[in-house]
């Protein structure tokens, strides 16, 4: 019997707990992680978090080296997948080799949105999205430059911060009314633009960027109130594009994302995706943990053992500007029933009720405390019988963990 072959395509986080999950299950078959970039798979998520760390130490990668060849799953870097051919089973390389497989997964991930302005093409406007773009913006500061954040979600906020260690002038600019508005109330937001402001950082909140200046090169942004502030680096992180061109050459259904089933199964037989790139239900989710999860999914699928992925509840570490903050769930008061908030010295802590249970939270607490309010939320314990207008937030989350234990 001939030997089964499993192809994964990309070499992100999904690719690897993938990778592992098959193994798990197969041990005989051979597995092979096909990545465009030269490195062994990485976190991402460092290059905004520690941006001025050694990104080129064992310290980035999702596994070492010898856990893959001990495994004996076979990493090809440097090597990109151009075609699939789905009714003969077999994957083209960029090189023109071709690979066929038994089961094949699409881990594309996605590319940063790119800035559509006046000026986007100067030299010195940087989006990070691999190794390589963090090396090259590197590579390009001189001490006593003033950068510019476009855009002040999580990995904008995380790179200011960043630079702001490294000794840089920094100015967040953000068009919607508040920093990190997908995990943060309006109160939360306030009080960390505080502490971002009191560590250094420039912040406009509520209008864009109507250009960027220069001729050669970066001089400064354009705001659209015709304010102008003058920088030499220009930051962008304004969300993600899946990459569907493989997916979509091959026949595969896309809609923003590949469309994938409760077991990561494309339209097409044998064709999974997974991370960045899969869309479920309507969403693509484009979060860590969310690809770690489907990843596992998808492998364990492949090998024949049925599991269906459930979309886990989203969760964001934060600790940049010294302030530890998580916001876990559902935080969008319009579509809950009821909140609580909390608040002492700077300590701010908010859950939000619906249908009598947690659905969400944010506090400005270390990671260690985010794990009860997790396990409140995922279990969708009951809070009937707490009389929650005269007990403290503590009080709740303590009744609500001693329930979760019966």
């Amino acid at each position: 019997m001939e030997e089964k072959h499993y192809v994964i395509v990309g070499s992100g986080v999904a690719a690897v707990h993938a990778a592992k999950a098959i193994r798990d299950h197969d041990g005989e078959a051979s597995i092979s992680i096909y990545g465009e970039e030269s490195n062994l798979p990485y976190n991402r998520i460092k290059l905004s978090k520690g941006l001025f760390t050694d990104l080129h130490s064992d310290k980035v990668l999702i596994k070492k080296e010898k856990w893959y060849l001990e495994n004996r799953i076979k990493v090809q870097s440097g090597t990109s997948i151009t075609d699939i051919d789905p009714d003969k089973r077999v994957a083209t390389t960029g090189d023109g080799q071709n690979v066929p497989y038994y089961k094949l997964l699409l881990c594309t991930g996605a590319a940063n949105r790119k800035l559509n302005m006046d000026g986007a093409s100067l030299r010195n406007v940087h989006n990070i999205r691999d190794m390589t773009d963090a090396d090259k913006l590197k590579s390009e500061l001189q001490s006593g430059n003033r950068i510019c954040i476009i855009g002040g979600g999580v990995q904008g906020v995380e790179t200011a911060w960043s630079f702001i260690e490294a000794g840089y002038h920094v100015t967040i600019v953000e068009a919607a009314p508040r920093l990190m508005s997908r995990q943060l109330d309006e109160q939360a937001s306030t009080l960390l633009t505080q502490r971002i402001i009191g560590l250094g950082a420039d912040v406009r909140l509520g209008q864009g960027v109507k250009c960027i200046r220069g001729t050669d090169s970066v001089q400064g942004v354009e705001l659209e109130d015709s304010t102008i502030l003058p920088c030499e680096h220009v930051v962008y992180s304004i969300g993600i594009i899946p990459n569907t061109d493989l997916a979509r050459k091959a026949s595969i259904h896309v809609q923003s994302g590949i469309l994938v089933n409760e077991n990561m199964e494309t339209s097409t037989a044998h064709v999974y995706a997974a991370g960045d790139a899969a869309e479920y239900l309507g969403k693509v989710e484009g979060l860590w943990g969310g690809a770690i999860e489907q990843g596992k999914i998808a492998g364990t699928n492949m090998t024949g053992t049925p599991v269906a992925y459930q979309r886990s509840v989203p969760v964001t570490l934060f600790n940049a500007f010294e302030t530890p903050l998580f916001s876990i769930g559902m935080v969008d008061e319009e579509q809950c029933d009821n909140s609580l908030t909390h608040l002492v010295g700077e300590l701010y802590t908010r859950i939000f009720i619906k249908d009598d249970s947690i659905v969400g939270v944010i506090s400005f607490e270390g990671a260690a405390a985010s794990l009860s309010y997790k396990t409140a939320i995922e279990q969708r314990i009951t809070l009937d019988g707490i009389d929650l207008a005269h007990s403290t937030i503590k009080e709740i989350i303590g009744e609500v963990m001693k329930r979760s234990q019966k």
